[in-house]
């Protein structure tokens, strides 16, 4: 059985919802945040010496980073779900959004976060933190304005591992900035398997 080791309020939520999308079964080993650091536990380095989340195991193998681990469980277990065909046009955007979540898109947004904490300290950055949110989330809710989900007409993995990003930007400045990607979060959130990803391991 797949096993997923999720860090709490983390990407990590991005893998039980896929899991339950898929239909797979699996057990989940939890970690809670160091109260004062946020970071995670030593404990995580036990099956990843980058103590980050998320990583699974499954039989002989371990793997780490979200859109590896999304990309690996689509192809072996989705039997032609949540990904198109890999011989239509739809796919390559679909692997272009999977990428993009994290090599593009989440940066600013996780720079929002940390230089927050430095207070005053961090004021000169503020500026091109929130003008590259502007262009990331702006661009993700024009492209929205064209389509229900992000890689085409259908939910796809991209959209999972695009969820964090977008929850988190909406986190930050509310659901009025960005509507059409304040329709796609609730989309997200309404679908059964994220309801009972959420319910049974938190987010």
């Amino acid at each position: 059985m797949i096993e997923v080791h999720h860090l709490k309020e983390s990407r990590s939520r991005r893998i039980t919802w896929l899991l339950e999308e898929l239909g797979q079964p699996y057990t989940v080993i939890s970690y809670d945040r160091d109260p004062a650091t946020r970071l995670a536990p030593p404990e995580l380095k036990a099956i990843s010496p980058l103590g980050k989340a998320p990583v699974i195991r499954d039989g002989g193998r371990v793997l780490f980073e979200s859109g590896a681990i999304i990309d690996y469980l689509v192809r072996r277990y989705g039997a032609g779900r949540l990904a198109p065909a890999i011989d239509s046009d739809d796919y390559d955007r679909y692997m272009q959004f999977l990428q993009y979540a994290e090599g593009s898109a989440m940066l600013p947004v996780m720079l929002k976060l940390y230089v927050g904490r430095l207070k005053e300290a961090g004021a000169p950055l503020h500026p091109r933190i929130e003008s590259e949110i502007d262009n990331h989330i702006g661009f993700i809710n024009d492209e929205l304005g064209k389509r229900d989900y992000i890689a085409g007409d259908d939910f796809s993995a991209a959209d999972v591992q695009l969820s964090f990003v977008v929850q988190l930007a909406l986190q930050f400045y509310g659901k009025d900035k960005w509507p059409n990607v304040t329709a796609y979060v609730d989309r997200l959130e309404s679908r059964p398997a994220y309801q009972k990803a959420l319910a049974e391991h938190g987010a």
